[in-house]
C-alpha cells in the first residue's frame, strides 16, 4: 500500500510512500520514497532517479523497487510541468529545463539528504542525467550514473535519424508550441506535453549549452557545473538515435571536475536484443542491465570495464 506523506521523511518501513517536496520557489512537485527491506539487504544509502524529458516518474518505479528490494531508499519524482507535478494549466508555461535541474532537482537533494544519511547516488535518464550540474546542491551527490544523458544538440544525433528528428523535434514540436500555448506531446503520441519554455529550449539549444541563457548567467553556470565532483558513469548504446557517444562526451565535458568513466554497452553484453533510449529502464528488455548496476552504485566499480570507450572516439560523431 503506498502511503502519502508532505515532508520528510517517513523511512520507517517498507514499500513507497506518495511525498511532496517543496521547491525554494515554492513549486511542489510529487514523488514516491521506495523504501528498503533492511531485513534482506543492508541500508545501502539513498539514490534519486531523475527522468528524461516528458518521461513520467512512474515509467522508473520498477527499477525503484528493484533498487529498493536491495537495500536503497529511493526518490522518484515528476519536474514541475509534468505528471504529477503539473499545474492546471501548461499553457504559456515559461517552465525550462534549466529550472528542472536549478530547482527541482536541487530541491530533490535537499529533501533526501533530510531524510537520509550515508551515500547519496543519482540515477539520471536523458536530460535527466544532465541536470545534476545546474543545482547548488549537486555537491552532496557521491556517485552518478547516466544513461543516454545529452541535451538534444541536433548534429549528435544518430546519423541516419539526424533529419527525421530534426525535423520532429526542432521544426514540428516549436511550431505546434507556439500554437497551441504547450507542446501537446501526448495527444501526438510523442511523450507527455511539454511546458513551452522546456519545448523551446530544446528545439533551439546549439551545441554550447550555456549559449541558451543570458551572458551574464552563463559564468556562474559553468562554476556550478564545474564544481560538481560526484564520479560519473555514462552509458550509451548502439541503437540509441538521443545518446550518441558525441553526444554523451559533449554533455560530460561540462563536469570537469568529476572522474569520468563512458561506455558504449552493447545490447548482448547485457542479454538484451535491443534497447533504443528507453529500454534500459524497461524490466522486460533490460536484461542484466538492473543487477549489474549495483556494482556501480554501491561499490563504484564499472561493470562493464570492456565497453569503456576513450574521450577521442567518444567525441566523434
Amino acid at each position: 500500500m503506498t502511503t502519502a506523506i508532505d515532508g520528510p521523511c517517513g523511512t520507517e518501513g517498507v514499500g513507497s510512500l506518495a511525498v511532496a517536496i517543496t521547491c525554494r520557489d515554492g513549486t511542489r512537485l510529487q514523488g514516491h520514497l521506495w523504501r528498503p527491506d533492511g531485513s534482506r539487504s543492508p541500508n545501502r544509502g539513498a539514490i534519486i532517479v531523475n527522468p528524461a524529458t516528458g518521461v513520467l516518474a512512474r515509467y522508473y518505479h520498477p527499477y525503484a523497487r528493484f533498487l529498493a528490494g536491495r537495500g536503497f531508499a529511493v526518490l522518484t519524482y515528476d519536474y514541475r510541468g509534468i505528471g504529477g507535478s503539473r499545474p492546471a494549466s501548461l499553457r504559456g508555461s515559461g517552465i525550462r529545463w534549466r529550472d528542472w535541474g536549478e530547482l527541482d532537482f536541487d530541491a530533490a537533494v535537499r529533501w533526501i539528504r533530510e531524510c537520509r544519511a550515508g551515500p547519496l547516488m543519482v540515477v539520471g535518464h536523458s536530460i535527466g542525467g544532465f541536470l545534476p550540474g545546474f543545482a547548488e546542491a549537486a555537491g552532496a551527490v557521491d556517485r552518478i550514473l547516466t544513461v543516454g544523458a545529452q541535451f538534444a544538440y541536433r548534429q549528435d544525433y544518430r546519423a541516419r535519424d539526424r533529419l527525421r528528428m530534426t525535423a520532429r523535434w526542432h521544426l514540428l514540436m516549436p511550431l505546434v508550441t507556439a500554437l497551441v500555448g504547450y507542446f501537446p506531446g501526448r495527444r501526438l503520441g510523442w511523450l507527455e506535453d511539454l511546458p513551452a519554455g522546456v519545448a523551446y529550449e530544446w528545439a533551439f539549444r546549439g551545441e554550447r549549452m550555456e549559449a541558451s541563457y543570458p551572458a551574464a548567467d552563463r559564468p556562474a553556470l559553468l562554476a556550478r557545473f564545474a564544481a560538481v565532483r560526484a564520479p560519473i558513469l555514462a552509458v550509451g548504446t548502439p541503437d540509441d538515435p538521443f545518446g550518441t557517444p558525441s553526444a554523451i562526451h559533449r554533455g560530460l565535458g561540462y563536469y570537469v571536475a568529476s572522474p569520468r568513466i563512458q561506455v558504449q554497452l552493447m545490447p548482448s553484453a547485457i542479454g538484451a536484443a535491443e534497447l533504443g533510449h528507453f529500454g534500459l529502464f524497461h524490466a522486460g528488455k533490460s536484461g542484466t542491465f538492473w543487477t549489474d548496476t549495483l556494482r556501480w552504485l554501491g561499490d563504484g566499480e564499472n561493470p562493464w570495464p570492456e565497453a569503456a570507450i576513450d574521450p577521442g572516439r567518444a567525441g566523434r560523431a
